[in-house]
């Protein structure tokens, strides 16, 4: 884990004036079926971005344990701090393939090892994090904010149903597998627009009830859609079962996730006069 530091720097954290531009804040959210270090990537290069700020992710799967690792690495050193968080993360995760334990513990040793949750339920915590499971039961979904996260929800979240036994939590069993596309994320109010990251191209659009308000008039029903995702997700699919690989194999598909960022950042998709339409989607493959 990393140590908080005394006095924050080079944080995250920064407002939208502070940063001298207008409209740069983003939610992101995190398909269970983008390969974790695609969005390793992806969430790596956004770090890189001066002029990007996030202020909530929504998770699903086993993003909703790199969104915890995000969130803390923020909350504790800033830009720097989540880039840290994230690789020591992976590093855990790739190491984790050594052992022969269950699925679930090991995802559970890996979190605790790399997150301290206190930091991401505190009010100051500079990002918000949503983290969906489904109920064993009934298929109902049910996403965990703020006060109700635990370690518990998180690795439910990644539990893979019928693989592994699902998580209980105030009794109840989750497990995840949960369409987060399919489901409103948790949109901060500071948010301007909305990026999914995805295995698949997705219509994931929120339309405006008034198309005749401006964008910066309906912030939380009609932000801009962008939507990254990777063209070779189905070939890595088996992936998805198996998320402690090689750690070459690993900083591939992260490298993939960074360009596929660089090439979306490079068209300016967070402009103003590029998204003022309101309810629409962007799409980067």
């Amino acid at each position: 884990m990393l140590t908080q530091p005394a006095m924050r720097t080079d944080q995250a954290i920064a407002s939208v004036a502070d940063l001298g531009v207008e409209n740069r804040t983003i939610d992101i959210v995190l398909a269970n079926d983008a390969h974790g270090a695609f969005v390793w990537g992806v969430l790596d290069r956004l770090l890189d971005e001066p002029s990007c700020s996030v202020s909530g992710v929504t998770a699903s799967g086993f993003a909703a344990m790199e969104a915890a690792v995000f969130a803390y690495g923020l909350s504790v050193g800033g830009r720097r701090g989540a880039r840290t968080a994230l690789a020591n993360f992976w590093r855990r995760v790739s190491h984790a393939s050594i052992f022969a334990d269950g699925r679930a513990s090991l995802l559970r040793s890996v979190l605790e090892q790399s997150i301290d949750l206190e930091q991401i339920r505190d009010e100051d915590c500079p990002v918000k994090l949503g983290v969906m499971v489904v109920n064993a039961r009934t298929d109902a979904m049910k996403v965990f904010t703020s006060d109700q996260l635990s370690i518990d929800a998180i690795v439910a979240a990644a539990t893979i149903p019928f693989l592994s036994l699902p998580v209980e939590i105030d009794g109840d069993i989750y497990w995840g597998d949960g369409d987060v596309l399919q489901s409103p994320p948790v949109l901060s109010p500071e948010a301007r627009h909305r990026l999914v990251v995805t295995g698949r191209p997705s219509v994931f659009t929120t339309p405006c009830p008034d198309r005749s308000l401006a964008a910066s008039h309906c912030v939380t029903k009609c932000a801009p859609v962008h939507t990254i995702f990777d063209s070779r997700y189905r070939a890595g699919a088996p992936l998805l079962l198996r998320p402690w690989i090689d750690w070459g194999e690993l900083t591939d598909m992260r490298d993939r996730g960074r360009q596929r960022a660089a090439d979306w950042l490079a068209d300016d998709p967070l402009r103003t006069d590029a998204t003022s339409a309101a309810g629409c989607e962007r799409r980067y493959v």
